[in-house]
C-alpha cells in the first residue's frame, strides 16, 4: 500500500492554515467582547467565514486527494491538483483578509479578484480530483 505523501502535505498546510485562522477568529474575539455570533462586528463575521470555509472545503479535499493519491491518479497529476488548491485557498483567505469588497462595500480589486480565483481554484481542484479519479476507476 502507497502512502499517501502528496495528500499528508496538502493536509499539513491546510492544518496550520486552519489554526491560524482559528487563532485570528479568538484575538478578535476577545478583543470585541464577542463570545457567541458576530454581533454587529462585520470583521468577525467575515474571519469566522474564512475559517469556516476552509473547514468545509480541506477536509474532504484531502481525504479525496489521499483516496487518488493512492489509487489511480498518476503522482504528477495529484501534485499539480494539490497545489492548485493550496495556492486557491490561500487566495482566497487572503482575499477575505480585507473588508474590501465585502459586506456590499466598495473594494479594492486586488481583494475581489484573489476571491475568486480562490474560489474557481477551489473548485477547479474539486472537479479535476474527482473527475480524475471516477473516471480512472471505471
Amino acid at each position: 500500500m502507497t502512502i499517501p505523501i502528496i495528500a499528508a502535505f496538502t493536509g499539513a498546510v491546510m492544518i496550520i492554515l486552519q489554526g491560524l485562522l482559528m487563532v485570528m477568529v479568538g484575538l478578535h474575539r476577545v478583543k470585541s467582547g464577542v463570545n457567541l455570533g458576530v454581533g454587529e462586528d462585520l470583521a468577525l463575521e467575515r474571519k469566522i467565514r474564512r475559517h469556516g470555509n476552509l473547514a468545509e472545503n480541506a477536509g474532504l479535499f484531502v481525504a479525496v486527494l489521499a483516496l487518488a493519491e493512492m489509487t489511480v491518479v498518476p503522482n504528477d497529476v495529484v501534485r499539480i491538483i494539490a497545489i492548485i488548491f493550496i495556492v486557491a485557498r490561500l487566495l482566497h483567505a487572503i482575499a477575505l483578509s480585507s473588508v474590501a469588497g465585502s459586506h456590499g462595500g466598495d473594494g479594492g480589486k486586488i481583494f475581489v479578484a484573489a476571491r475568486g480565483l480562490g474560489a474557481f481554484g477551489t473548485l477547479g481542484s474539486f472537479l479535476a480530483l474527482g473527475g480524475y479519479l471516477l473516471f480512472g476507476i471505471f
